[in-house]
């Protein structure tokens, strides 16, 4: 599994029914996409849920690097980078999925954080596993994930939720759609 995402930060004032309206008329591209697991649109609004920005920013989870390589160089991407510039895109490595008993995504919770110097990268990833599994279990989780990005030493854990009353720390995003013609393909527990 991989991780990706990039984050549009938008002006205070923007309208942020652009990128509803704009969810709604392409988010269901990607529901049958070769090599994705699922996509998230995500949204935060400035002054909702503690959000100090206005921004869109879109999760993913691929099944291969050929979706994930395919979507960036293929031209689906292009439609994004004609219409808002071209973000940085960030990726991670998976070390955990977990799936909850949650249905529908109506929140996601993201949040990044360094990996110290001088930590046991074994024991760090085992609690990655852990922490994915404990998300996964939350009333009203609908799944979770941990990644680690090497270069930069950083992990994210990411989680979908029906409710915004979310039992994770970080960023809290709104769910517009959820495409994931892979779901089922996203491979359980630890990824090592």
């Amino acid at each position: 599994m991989h991780a990706m995402q990039y984050e549009l930060s938008l002006p205070a004032d923007y309208d942020m029914g652009v990128v509803r309206a704009r969810v709604a008329r392409v988010g269901r591209l990607l529901d049958d996409w070769e090599g994705l697991g699922l996509k998230a649109y995500l949204i935060r609004e400035r002054g909702a849920h503690g959000s100090p920005v206005n921004q869109y920013a879109p999760f993913y989870l691929w099944n291969t690097v050929y979706g994930m390589n395919r979507f960036l160089w293929g031209g689906a991407f292009q439609g994004l980078v004609n219409d808002f510039g071209r973000p940085a895109v960030r990726r991670w490595t998976g070390l955990a999925y977990a799936e909850g008993t949650g249905a529908h995504a109506a929140f996601a919770v993201r949040r990044r954080q360094p990996v110290p110097e001088g930590i046991e990268l074994s024991a760090l990833a085992e609690d990655a596993v852990a922490e994915a599994e404990r998300l996964a279990g939350e009333d009203g989780a609908v799944l979770a994930a941990t990644a680690v990005d090497p270069h930069r030493w950083e992990l994210v854990h990411f989680s979908l939720w029906e409710h915004a009353t979310a039992k994770a720390d970080g960023d809290v995003f709104e769910v517009l759609h959820v495409s994931a013609p892979g779901r089922d393909g996203l491979p359980r527990g630890r990824q090592w």
